[in-house]
């Protein structure tokens, strides 16, 4: 199944979620701000992207701008990175959609389309 973090004040999640259900995709819908994607799951996206770390990250957030993570996150490690993104549901990107063989972050259907196979 599916598996999508999205907030519900973000413009780009609402038409996901819409776009997901009017194809009748099932999905798991998951609050990203309280329930920010595992480790693991971050990881696996993070594979999906060959490794682009900033392809993982709300880089038009207030947290990402406040945090300076500008100028440190080149200078972090992954396990650095992803320790920071599990812990911070808004510095992810959103929406951020997990399949059981593929993954996708931030909302463009033709993205979408390929990358979870649709």
């Amino acid at each position: 199944m599916l598996r999508v973090y999205s907030y519900k004040g973000c413009d780009s999640c609402r038409k996901a979620l819409k776009w997901l259900e009017s194809r009748s995709i099932s999905f798991t819908n998951i609050p990203i701000r309280e329930t920010p994607p595992s480790k693991s799951e971050l990881k696996r996206m993070l594979g999906y992207y060959d490794g682009a770390l900033r392809r993982l990250f709300n880089v038009s957030g207030g947290d990402y701008r406040s945090m300076g993570l500008k100028e440190t996150l080149p200078q972090m490690s992954d396990a650095e990175a992803i320790d920071l993104l599990a812990s911070n549901g808004n510095l992810v990107k959103r929406p951020f959609a997990l399949g059981e063989k593929n993954g996708v972050v931030g909302f463009k259907p033709e993205e979408w389309e390929v990358r979870l196979g649709l």
